[in-house]
C-alpha cells in the first residue's frame, strides 16, 4: 500500500471514529444527521422557561412534563380513569385502604428503577400544590411502601375521587419523579428534570426563548392499549422532537409549515383557520372533543379586588360576547357559556350566573358606585406572545373603564407573566383558559379553592362557606347529591366572585399532510405520531 493510500486510510478511520463518537455523546454534528421523518418539529403555543409542572400550572410546563414523564393513571376521551404505570390495585371494603401495584419495566432516564417509594414523595409534592391534589391529602392519613413495586394510601375516611385525583389529565399533573427530585420544596422549583415516560429532555439544548429538544428514551415500555387522552400505549415513532421556542408570530408560522421548515402548529391564529381549512398542504387533526375556557381571575388580597362588592361590579361589566368576538371571531369556534363547569358536562349548571349572564354596562356602573371603590387602579397583566389569549386583556380593559374602572394595562411575555402572577402583590387580574378538564368539577377547577394564602393557585380566595360545601362534595359518593352541592358551589362562586368565565371556545392545530397518528387527547401530547 503507498503512502497516499494509507493516507486516505487513516483519514477514513478517524473520521469513522469521530462520528462514532458524535453518536455516543449526542452531539450536535451527529444529531444533525439524524433522518428528516425522524425529527418532528412543532411550534407550541408560548415560551417554555418553567420546566417544574407542579410548581406551575401553566400548560406549557404541563406540556413539557407529559414528554418525560408518566402517570400512575390517565383519563382517556371519554373521561374514564384508566392505569398507566399502575399495573393492578385493590380496595378495602370500607374504601380506606388502597393498594396499588406498579407495572413492571418502569426505569428512570437515568436507569434507576422506578419504586413505591418515588410514588410517595411524587404524591405527596403534587398535593402541596395541585387543588384535587390538596383535596385528596385531607382525607390521606399516611402513605408507604412495603415492596419495591407496591405502595398504599391509607385514608382517615373514604372519599369519592382517588382515581379521579391520581388520573387528573391536566395541571397540575400527578407526575412521577425520582424521590430525591420529588423532596424538593414544593414552593421551589425543581432543578433536575428526570422522569420515566417516553421522551429524555436534553438539556443541554435548552435555550428559552429559542428551543427546547427531546429524544426518544428507548427503554420506555409502552402499554399494549391503543392511545386515547392520557392513556394508552406511548409509542414513539420519532428518535427527536424539536419545540420552536423563536416562532412566535402566526403569519411566520403558517409560512414555515408550507415551507416544510415545521410540522406542526400547535396553536393555529384564529385569523388564519378559514385558509388553513383549504390548503392542501396542510390539516387541522382533531385532537379534542372538549372545548377550552376563558377565565379572568382577581387578585383577593390586593385592592380592589379585596372587596367583594368590587369584584360583582366587575363580573357585570365583562360579559362574554364582547371577548370572545375579539379573541376568536370564527363563529364555528366559540360559544358563550355561563357554566364556570363547561356546559354539557355532569357538573355544567347555571346557578347563580346571573351577575354576569344578564349583566351590563349600566349594571356594573350601579354596582361599582355602590361598593365604595376608591380609584384603585386594576393592574391587568398582558401577555405580549400567547395569541390565544393576547386579546382578552384588551378587552378586560375597556368593559372595566366603560364600568368606571381606573386600569393599568401591563404587557409581558407569558412567561413573565407567570412569575409576576405568582407574587401576591403587584397585580389585580390575570386572563387564561383552562382545558375542559381542569375545571368542570368543584375539585378540580382550581378557581374553587378558597383557603386563601394556603391554597394552591393564584389570586387567593377565602371563603369558609365554599370550603364546607367543597368539603360534603368531596365525602359524597352519590351522584345526585354532588350534582345539588356543585350547583351550590357554582352559585356561591358567582355570590363572592371567585373569577369570571369568558366563554368557551376550540383552538385549532395546524400540521402538513404527511404528519398522522392524531388521536384524541383533549390537550398538547406527541406521542404515536409519525412523520412519513
Amino acid at each position: 500500500m503507498n503512502h497516499i493510500s494509507r493516507r486516505r486510510l487513516s483519514l477514513a478511520l478517524s473520521s469513522f471514529a469521530a462520528a462514532a463518537a458524535m453518536l455516543l455523546l449526542g452531539t450536535p454534528q451527529a444529531l444533525a444527521q439524524t433522518p428528516d421523518n425522524k425529527v418532528l418539529r412543532i411550534v407550541p403555543h408560548s415560551n417554555l422557561a418553567i420546566l417544574d409542572p407542579i410548581w406551575t400550572t401553566a400548560y406549557m410546563s404541563r406540556n413539557h412534563g407529559y414528554m418525560i414523564y408518566d402517570t400512575l393513571f390517565g383519563t382517556d376521551e371519554n373521561a374514564k380513569i384508566k392505569p398507566q404505570m399502575v399495573e393492578s390495585w385493590t380496595e378495602s371494603g370500607d374504601h380506606r385502604l388502597w393498594t396499588f401495584k406498579l407495572r413492571k419495566g418502569l426505569e428512570f432516564h437515568d436507569g434507576k428503577p422506578v419504586t413505591g417509594d418515588d410514588v410517595i414523595a411524587s404524591l405527596q409534592r403534587w398535593g402541596k400544590r395541585d387543588a384535587m391534589g390538596s383535596a385528596l391529602f385531607q382525607f390521606v392519613q399516611r402513605m408507604d411502601s412495603p415492596s419495591p413495586d407496591t405502595f398504599r394510601i391509607f385514608l382517615g375516611e373514604a372519599c369519592g375521587f382517588v382515581l379521579e385525583a391520581l388520573g387528573k389529565p391536566s395541571s397540575n399533573v400527578p407526575f412521577i419523579m425520582p424521590k430525591r427530585i420529588a423532596d424538593t420544596d414544593a414552593f421551589k422549583q425543581i432543578d433536575e428534570h428526570i422522569g420515566s415516560g417516553p421522551y429524555v429532555f436534553k438539556k443541554d439544548e435548552f435555550k428559552p426563548g429559542d428551543k427546547a429538544v427531546y429524544t426518544r428514551f428507548a427503554k420506555y415500555v409502552p402499554r399494549s392499549e391503543p392511545p386515547s387522552g392520557t392513556t394508552g400505549g406511548k409509542h414513539v415513532y420519532v428518535d427527536r422532537v424539536e419545540w420552536n421556542l423563536a416562532l412566535r408570530d402566526a403569519q411566520a408560522q403558517v409560512n414555515a409549515l408550507k415551507k416544510g421548515e415545521i410540522d406542526i402548529i400547535e396553536s393555529l391564529g384564529f385569523d388564519f383557520y378559514e385558509n388553513a381549512k383549504n390548503d392542501p398542504d396542510m390539516q387541522l387533526p382533531r385532537y379534542a372533543n372538549l372545548g377550552l375556557q376563558y377565565m379572568a381571575r382577581f387578585n383577593h388580597l390586593q385592592k380592589p379586588f379585596d372587596n367583594v362588592k368590587v369584584r360583582q361590579a366587575a363580573l357585570a361589566a365583562m360579559t362574554q360576547e364582547p371577548f370572545l368576538r375579539a379573541q376568536v371571531g370564527v363563529k364555528e369556534l366559540y360559544k358563550p357559556c355561563a357554566s364556570m363547569f363547561i356546559c354539557n358536562t355532569p357538573y355544567g349548571t347555571t346557578a347563580g350566573s346571573d351577575i354576569q349572564a344578564k349583566g351590563n354596562l349600566k349594571k356594573a356602573q350601579e354596582l361599582l358606585k355602590a361598593s365604595g371603590y376608591d380609584g384603585t387602579p386594576v393592574v391587568v397583566l398582558k401577555p405580549t406572545d400567547l395569541a390565544a389569549i393576547q386579546k382578552l386583556p384588551d378587552v378586560a380593559a375597556q368593559l372595566l373603564r366603560q364600568a368606571g374602572f381606573k386600569v393599568d394595562l401591563q404587557a409581558m411575555d407569558w412567561q413573565t407573566l407567570v412569575g409576576r402572577r405568582a407574587k401576591k402583590d403587584g397585580w389585580a387580574m390575570f386572563l387564561t383558559a383552562w382545558q375542559a378538564f381542569d375545571v368542570w368539577s368543584p375539585i378540580a377547577n382550581p378557581a374553587m379553592d378558597t383557603r386563601g394564602e394556603k391554597s394552591g393557585w393564584f389570586g387567593w380566595a377565602s371563603d369558609d362557606k365554599m370550603i364546607t360545601l367543597r368539603n360534603e362534595f368531596m365525602r359524597s359518593t352519590d351522584e345526585a347529591v354532588k350534582k345539588k352541592l356543585a350547583d351550590q358551589i357554582h352559585a356561591r362562586a358567582f355570590e363572592i366572585g371567585t373569577h369570571a368565565p369568558l366563554g368557551e371556545f376550540d383552538q385549532p392545530m395546524a400540521a402538513r399532510k404527511n404528519i398522522s397518528g392524531f388521536f384524541i387527547t383533549n390537550g398538547n401530547i406527541y406521542w404515536n405520531i409519525k412523520k412519513n
